[in-house]
């Protein structure tokens, strides 16, 4: 792809995010009945490509329990108030609370409580009790850190996340984690991100993780756009992260690794247009959030909207549309789109014929300048909805 001219000293690629893409119906259709969105990874089989964000508003044990019951996988964050706290049911009230003006400066207060080893412990045991699919999430600071603790309570998959994770991180001050020792080291999966070009999803896939994250900034609670000017908008990320795990199951002899979609997707068409530039599941926060099971109460922030020095997050009210199982599966109860979501996947995966996960990655899409408009005016209605 050419680059276009930005100005005389600088050139860059166009790049397109969900709004800016369609898919193209197909010659065939099936009936939705005929369709499996399940998909695989390691030893583990989900009925929904599904991974819910560790993020506190999001995913606690409870509903870390509900998500994998009905298909999906909850990663609970270990640096989140569920490890810092023998019981965080206050403070997570407190935080939906707060007035603007003090919120960042009290969940800073709040964050500082140092993250307890047998909290870690109790957390995930509490989840792989109740028969489901264990994960948990550290960032790549703690991940040393934590990660015997973590491995020793039983956990299923391993994920490893920040901002943006890289193959190699440079630093004069302290040794930085090598992902890919670590990674050979594990008797577990692993799953690594965020990134968002091709260069890098190469790189982080030949570490020997089981799964990236592809995705930076684009989040609903996530300001790292405005604050540090650093994103891909998401169909380009996904694509490119797609063509590196095509490139890397030729260099690898067929180890096939899963790109995970993670953020920026709020209704059902943007999970289909996600999988139709290639990812395998999507990792959602804010449409999650919305259900009345999630421990944010209609509130959701995001991982850095604590940070002690540059916060990258911010706290929304998203506010609440029906239980987890109507914001997955439904009954829809709402018209927009954010409700049945893998409902409203498998219809569309039926209107163009294809039956698989696999097979509706090859599905054609355009790109629909009118649909970003219609897109952009959408979001518009749901900012005045959430104010």
């Amino acid at each position: 792809m050419a680059d276009l001219e930005i100005g005389i000293g600088k050139s860059g690629r166009r790049a397109y995010g969900f709004d800016d893409i369609a898919i193209v119906p197909s010659r065939r259709t099936r009936d939705p009945q005929d369709v499996s969105i399940a998909w695989e990874i390691d030893a583990y089989r989900f009925d929904l490509p599904l991974v819910a964000s560790a993020m506190d508003g999001v995913v606690s044990p409870a509903s870390a329990i509900e998500i994998g019951r009905l298909g999906g996988l909850g990663v609970l964050d270990l640096e989140g108030l569920w490890t810092r706290y023998d019981d965080p049911e206050p403070l997570l009230q407190e935080i939906c609370e707060l007035p603007a003006e003090r919120a960042l400066s009290r969940m800073r207060e709040i964050y500082a409580e140092p993250v307890k080893p047998d909290l870690i412990s109790a957390r995930v045991k509490q989840i792989r009790d109740a028969g489901v699919i264990t994960a948990a999430s550290l960032t790549p600071q703690r991940t040393v850190q934590f990660a015997q603790t973590v491995l020793d309570s039983g956990v299923d998959l391993f994920v490893i996340q920040g901002t943006v994770v890289s193959a190699e991180h440079v630093s004069t001050r302290h040794e930085p984690l090598n992902l890919k020792r670590f990674i050979a080291d594990l008797d577990v999966p692993v799953l690594v991100g965020g990134c968002a070009t091709y260069q890098t999803a190469l790189h982080l896939m030949r570490t020997g993780a089981a799964g990236i994250m592809v995705g930076v900034g684009p989040g609903q609670a996530n300001t790292t756009r405005g604050v540090l000017g650093i994103g891909v908008p998401m169909a380009t990320a996904i694509a490119d992260a797609a063509g590196a795990r095509r490139d890397y199951l030729d260099e690898s002899g067929g180890r096939y690794v899963h790109v995970i979609a993670d953020g920026g997707m709020r209704t059902g068409g943007d999970v289909a247009k996600a999988i139709a530039c290639g990812a395998d599941a999507v990792m959602m926060g804010s449409p999650l959030a919305r259900a009345t099971e999630a421990p944010g109460r209609g509130w959701h922030w995001g991982h850095g909207s604590h940070h002690p020095e540059v916060p990258r997050g911010t706290r929304v009210q998203v506010g609440q549309v029906g239980s987890l199982e109507q914001v997955l599966l439904g009954p829809a109860e709402t018209d927009d789109g954010t409700t049945n979501i893998f409902g409203a996947l498998r219809r569309t995966m039926a209107l163009t014929g294809y039956s698989s996960i696999k097979e509706f990655q090859k599905v054609e899409v355009m790109v629909a300048p009118a649909i970003r408009t219609e897109g952009k005016a959408f979001q518009r209605e749901q900012g005045r909805g959430m104010g």
